[in-house]
């Protein structure tokens, strides 16, 4: 997969590690827990250092010295795990309270529409989402049109949304092919196929790339560059950059590999669609939905193209998505596939998150796979593997508490955490509530304090 955020896309291996600036600030020590790393083997009795919002020493009770100083909570009988990585949400787009902005119907190519221009942070549904264990996630424009627009990565944490971005993440691009796009068609409008679909996709990257060109000024060592773009003399003083285009700027970020594109494809022949566009124009890609991504894994096994995979899609019925497996998780695993596994909220509920992964497991997945979909496969997916989706000292102290381990049946979210802070308790009545009825349940349901 070209593009220079996926120099990451293997996983890690880690051990007990510790970062010497953790005397320097208060550091609470997470104790007595069954600890799951991910980049590691599970650990027994388990200590977390954290300081300063980032995780500083992790390992056995015997391997890890608790400074005297620290605050220590005890998790014993407990389970960690990493924060939740969901890579395909529209949680603050299409809210809980009844705003739908997730597609622009204006036009099919808006690569200049901005997600974080409509997230509304007072949507329910982010309290929902971390009831269930995420802690970040990749919210998208919706699916309706050829490029939908810039997608934005945040944290589920803070009252606005500057609070919730990931600071230096300038988020990703979201495009789809297959049956949503030609639905221009049923409005007299294009596209009104699957070959204008990929034509107006093509044409809006051929348009970028000119502009590119022109809005660079000429190089000393690249002689004729104004009479080859303008047809005018070789002189600088001579250069115009056109009219700025922010959504011709995008899709340059995109091929030179800054902003990773999150393509909403399904059918086997439509997902090597977006394989040849993002060979053509050298994108980074990830595979969202990938419906019959399975049929493929072995083209996608060998051009190390990743895929968000969705374990139950389309309720009510879609045509493209009846090939659809519960297994094809498993099934890509198996063939050396990447796998995430994602919600697309509200189509899986976020606080069912975890649920998705025992689901996979049961039809074919691996536990350490599933748990790897729910988490670092999804951070390497949004390129922010150097910050989430392990419990490793030097990132982010996002992590999730459990009552068991992470795929049994009964097992409960007690406690969500994002750099140190506690985003998530379930002993809390008002928490309790988004975990167990949604904030739309009100007390319709009774409490029984579980």
């Amino acid at each position: 997969m070209p593009g220079v955020k996926r120099a990451a896309f293997g996983l890690m291996v880690g051990t007990a590690l510790s970062l010497s600036f953790a005397s320097a600030q208060e550091v609470t020590a997470y104790t007595g827990a069954k600890i799951y790393p991910v980049d590691g083997e599970a650990i027994e009795d388990g200590v977390m250092l954290v300081s300063g919002g980032k995780i500083t020493e992790i390992g056995t009770a015997d391997d890890v010295d608790v400074p005297e100083d620290a605050e220590t909570v005890d998790l014993s009988g407990k389970v960690v795990i990493p924060g939740l990585v969901d890579t395909h949400s529209h949680v603050g787009i299409s809210t809980r309270g009844g705003d739908s902005d997730s597609n622009e119907r204006s036009g099919p190519v808006q690569p200049q529409l901005r997600a974080i221009d409509a997230i509304n942070p007072a949507d329910p549904g982010i309290r929902m989402a971390t009831s269930g264990g995420i802690t970040t996630a990749n919210i998208m424009p919706g699916s309706g049109n050829v490029i939908g627009g810039q997608t934005a990565y945040v944290k589920y944490r803070g009252d606005t949304l500057d609070e919730m971005l990931i600071e230096g993440e300038i988020g990703g691009l979201k495009m789809a092919n297959g049956e949503n796009p030609k639905g221009y068609g049923r409005r007299g409008s294009a596209p009104t196929t699957r070959m204008g679909v990929t034509a107006l996709a093509r044409k809006a990257y051929l348009e970028a790339k000119e502009y590119g060109e022109k809005a660079t000024p000429p190089e000393e060592d690249e002689p004729g560059f104004i009479e080859r773009v303008f047809g005018g003399d070789d002189d600088e003083d001579d250069f115009t950059s056109p009219p700025r285009d922010l959504g011709k700027e995008a899709l340059l970020e995109a091929m030179r590999g800054e902003r990773i594109v999150h393509h909403h494809t399904h059918r086997a022949d439509d997902i090597l669609t977006v394989v040849r566009l993002s060979e053509e124009f050298g994108f980074p890609v990830v595979i969202q939905h990938g419906s019959e991504a399975w049929k493929v894994a072995d083209v996608l096994a060998e051009k190390d193209i990743p895929v968000s995979f969705i374990m139950i899609d389309a309720p009510g019925g879609k045509h493209e998505a009846v090939n659809l497996l519960l297994s094809g998780a498993g099934i890509m695993e198996k063939a050396g596939v990447k796998v995430a596994l994602h919600t697309d909220d509200p189509i899986i509920g976020s606080r069912f998150f975890l649920r998705t992964g025992a689901l996979a497991i049961r039809e074919g997945m691996s536990e350490e796979g599933a748990l790897q979909a729910l988490t670092v496969n999804g951070a390497v997916m949004l390129g922010l593997e150097d910050r989430v989706g392990t419990l490793t000292p030097g990132k982010d102290a996002d992590f999730v508490v459990l009552s068991g381990e992470p795929f049994a049946l009964r097992t409960k979210v007690l406690e969500t955490w994002i750099e140190g802070e506690k985003v998530f308790d379930r002993s809390d009545e008002d928490d309790r509530r988004y975990a167990t009825g949604g904030f739309y349940a009100g007390d319709r349901y009774p409490d029984r304090g579980e």
